[in-house]
């Protein structure tokens, strides 16, 4: 179902070398040596034994599906309701893969084109963070959920847009800032709502390496937007909007529904109308909104684009805080696998010494 075809276009810009190696931006400088510190390898930090059941990939509740309470949901039986959870976390994280690649080739495109030596350096590391990300998506998607979905219409047409800019910014602002984004608000509602741990593992992952990700383009983005004119700033705006509303579209899953032979218009006019998957849309915008306003990006029609999807409120998130949490989030699992793998190395080793007939000496106090 994923396709086999590949996806290509010209792209337009220019590759930029520069010849000035000294740099002012420490805070650029020490985000990239933090990219550096924080490389992992997704073979080895990720629990890959875990099982992950492909008819309930993330444990979360009937009532969370987005198609629950619909006419069409009340006339699936309970083998066609399990059929629907796999194609809807199928369709939900081959969206997250496709988004990671596309990611990663914005990642590449920033260091051929944008000006500054920092900025090269910081997105290099960025394209190592997407690689992986691709990566573990992928083996997540067909090893452990059995069923990929091709990209949807909506990302793609994004995506295009995006890479098709000859302008060194723009693939970060579709890319960073809308698409992952969007994508990062979601990786959050899952993380908090999982009650599987492989899940809960590569997003809360993924979630900390994004967080950098995020302050690169604040800073960036932020300080060369200071820099254009007026002009320069409503085309970039007017870009935002679009982006939003296709990114909003593509949350109503109708690939999902296709597939299955579904009642398109019965199917698309409940995602739409339905108070819960409205409230779940708008949260999808916490990470997006402050985001824009923070790089410079608010002007009118920006401002009157949020208040008719509803998030405008949402320009006062704290965003520093929600990356805070992010990394802290993910420090902690670490943290708590750390400790059940000392417990089990203690009970191996109580049980090995039991079977040499050596005295059990407990832990090391000393």
């Amino acid at each position: 179902m994923s396709g086999t075809e590949n996806w290509s276009f010209p792209m337009r810009g220019r590759n930029t070398f520069t010849w000035e190696y000294g740099t002012e931006r420490e805070r650029l400088l020490s985000l990239y040596q933090k990219g550096k510190d924080k490389q992992w390898d997704s073979g080895k930090r990720i629990d890959w034994s875990l099982e992950v059941d492909p008819y309930d990939v993330l444990g979360t509740p009937e009532t969370s599906l987005g198609l629950y309470g619909s006419r069409q949901y009340a006339r699936l039986d309970a083998k066609a309701r399990n059929e629907l959870r796999q194609h809807m976390a199928a369709w939900e994280f081959s969206q997250f893969l496709h988004g990671e690649q596309g990611a990663m080739i914005c990642s590449a495109r920033i260091v051929e084109s944008v000006p500054d030596i920092d900025a090269k350096f910081y997105a290099a590391t960025q394209v190592m963070d997407e690689a992986r990300h691709t990566e573990l998506f992928s083996r997540f998607v067909h090893e452990k959920i059995e069923l990929a979905y091709p990209i949807s219409p909506h990302l793609k047409a994004l995506l295009g847009e995006a890479l098709n800019d000859s302008r060194w910014d723009m693939p970060y602002l579709g890319m960073q800032v809308l698409i992952e984004g969007l994508a990062l608000a979601a990786f959050g509602i899952l993380r908090d709502r999982t009650t599987k741990p492989l899940p809960k593992q590569i997003l809360s992952y993924v979630m900390q390496d994004e967080a950098r990700h995020v302050a690169f383009g604040r800073l960036a983005l932020r300080d060369y937007y200071r820099e254009l004119t007026r002009r320069e700033i409503a085309d970039r705006e007017e870009f935002i909007v679009e982006g939003c509303y296709l990114m909003r579209d593509r949350l109503r899953m109708q690939e999902v529904w296709e597939t299955l032979g579904f009642d398109m218009k019965e199917c698309m006019e409940y995602m739409n109308r339905a108070p819960r998957m409205r409230a779940f849309r708008s949260r999808l915008f916490t990470r997006i909104v402050p985001c824009v306003k923070d790089i410079g990006l608010w002007g009118e029609k920006v401002r009157q684009a949020y208040a008719a999807m509803g998030v405008l409120d949402m320009a006062g998130s704290d965003l520093l805080k929600l990356m805070a949490d992010d990394e802290a989030q993910a420090e902690a699992l670490d943290a708590e696998r750390r400790e059940l793998e000392e417990r089990q190395r203690e009970v191996h080793d109580a049980i090995a010494a039991a079977d040499d007939g050596r005295p059990d000496t407990g832990p090391d106090t000393a």
